[in-house]
């Protein structure tokens, strides 16, 4: 606090309005409102607060001199102008003060509550029957009985009693009100919700419970109270739990480090915790579906598909050089897989038409939807077949494992979750001969990303296919594709060689799906393919000698 007999200066121009001023001649402060806050009036009078700034002085041309004014006091107006502002900053830091207070006051008695509750230790009733382990999804009657009804008590083994379990997973939800806790546990199979009363609700663990603890529960299985909701229409009312680990909270939660509305980049930083999430996992529930429906519909087709397993680190290229991850093995130069067609087509001879579930790998550093740098590639070969005897393999493929799919009821109700709109295929799908797209693209005119006219032998673009397959709305076998934009081991079409025996699968709202096409069979033609793409034949060897 200043004295009365002190002045307190303030410059405009050279003050500083932080802890580096005092208020002195040497270090101003910039501002007659800061020098109020830091040096109040008195009321027996004082500080003086004295100001200066500068104003031009005489001179002439662009570099007018200026001279320091003397130090004055300030003036009515400026003090009238800066004391109201201190008098509002008054105000606003007695508030910030109060709250402040009122908050450490509510910390206070919340420490004060949660020291005794670490006194509360809860202990398992020895009288009550014997729990028996399930996991949350578990419905079987004959295994879980649900009681039903009302009682007085918050757990009641009486006649007609439900059953008693253990079970143990996370915390996916936590809900607490007055005198009850309800928890919602996942363990990867199912969801349960869990009711805590009593005792339960005042230990240490239950006032300071983070989403992810794991949970192992011990109660009785109940029906949901008419009008309430919970999964399955069932929840267990607690009779004794342990905390198995207890997950992050604060800064460190599960909420804040992979909140969903929390940037890209942060989610894909936290892949792990999103994983957790409700989508993530109903994502890659449903991803196991469609592999378990692939790898049935390949079974059960006439002829049917052997499961083979190629090689990832390849000395080949299939889709081109430009997006091959290459390393170094063992001295000799190597490369990730982008495709293992080639491989399967060796399988052929012995083992017959032929599949495969295996990570390809394309270094396109790009983030788009349709550029991944590693995905898992469905992948088949199939021996002695035409190019219609591809399209309907396809069309038969694609069905039948969205109709696999579906008949899980579970698996459904995630794919309607995830897409709301989403409609099967329905069969047949349309044909269409790259020329004919090329030919609709300009009828409708939707142009190249360089607002041209589309124009044969163009890579179309994907914006413009998926908006003439959203137009059209219902999936397309895009065939015959110029031999230029296609890889060099695709069979040229007997009847237009400039275009090759390949079709893209597009699917509305989508885009494309699938890819395929018939193979080169003859090795002049092969060895000429080589020599086109300027690719040395001999490390392709092995699939050149099916040739011979």
């Amino acid at each position: 606090m200043a004295e009365p007999s002190r002045s307190v200066h303030v410059d405009e121009d050279h003050g500083c309005d932080d802890k580096s001023a005092d208020g002195s001649q040497q270090k101003p402060y910039k501002t007659l409102l800061f020098a109020l806050i830091q040096h109040p009036p008195l009321p027996s009078g004082g500080p003086q607060y004295l100001t200066r700034k500068k104003e031009p002085g005489a001179g002439q041309g662009p570099a007018v001199s200026e001279v320091q004014q003397q130090w004055v006091p300030a003036t009515t107006s400026a003090l009238k102008k800066a004391t109201k502002l201190y008098d509002q900053h008054k105000r606003k830091q007695a508030k910030g003060d109060e709250l402040a207070s009122r908050e450490k006051q509510e910390a206070d008695k919340r420490q004060q509550i949660l020291d005794e509750a670490k006194r509360l230790h809860i202990r398992q009733d020895p009288h009550l029957p014997k729990a028996i382990k399930i996991r949350l999804d578990q419905k079987d009657p004959a295994v879980v009985k649900l009681r039903s009804g009302q009682s007085e008590k918050d757990v009641d083994y009486s006649d007609g009693r439900g059953t008693r379990v253990r079970v143990t997973g996370r915390v996916h939800r936590c809900r607490a009100q007055k005198d009850v806790i309800f928890l919602t546990l996942q363990d990867g199979y199912g969801l349960l919700q869990c009711v805590l009363t009593g005792d339960l609700t005042k230990t240490y663990d239950a006032m300071t419970m983070t989403l992810e603890t794991s949970l192992e529960i011990y109660g009785e299985m109940w029906e949901v109270p008419p009008k309430q909701h919970a999964p399955d229409d069932r929840e267990l009312h607690a009779d004794y739990y342990e905390v198995i680990g207890k997950a992050a909270g604060d800064k460190e939660a599960i909420t804040t480090r992979a909140a969903p509305d929390a940037d890209p980049q942060t989610l894909y930083d936290n892949r792990h915790l999103v994983l957790r999430g409700d989508h993530a996992s109903a994502v890659m529930k449903v991803r196991a579906a469609l592999l378990r429906a692939f790898r049935q519909t390949y079974e059960e087709i006439t002829p049917s598909c052997l499961e083979v397993t190629p090689p990832c680190m390849v000395q080949t290229q299939v889709e081109g050089g430009a997006t091959l991850f290459a390393f170094d093995y063992y001295g000799q130069k190597a490369y990730l897989t982008q495709s293992s067609q080639l491989y399967l087509e060796t399988c052929l001879p012995s083992l017959g038409n032929v599949f495969c579930v295996a990570p390809s790998f394309r270094a396109e550093k790009s983030l788009t939807r349709r550029h991944l740098s590693e995905y898992t590639h469905v992948e088949a070969e199939l021996d002695f077949i035409t190019f219609d005897d591809l399209l309907a393999h396809l069309e038969l493929v694609m069905c039948r494992v969205v109709e696999l799919a579906l008949t899980n009821p579970q698996i459904a109700k995630l794919i309607l979750d995830l897409n709301p709109k989403f409609e099967a295929p329905e069969r047949p799908f349309k044909r269409m001969k790259y020329a004919d797209a090329i030919e609709w693209l300009n009828e409708h005119d939707i142009r190249t990303g360089e607002g041209e006219p589309h124009k044969f032998g163009d890579d179309i673009a994907e914006a413009a296919e998926r908006k003439m397959t959203d137009i059209i709305n219902r999936p397309i076998f895009l065939t015959h594709f110029p031999a230029e934009i296609k890889a060099f081991y695709m069979r040229k079409d007997p009847q237009d060689p400039r275009v090759t025996e390949s079709v893209d699968c597009l699917m509305p709202n989508v885009g494309e799906i699938v890819g395929g096409s018939m193979r080169m069979e003859d090795y002049d033609e092969l060895m000429e393919a080589y020599k086109r793409v300027e690719i040395d034949p001999t490390p392709y060897y092995w699939y050149t000698d099916q040739r011979k």
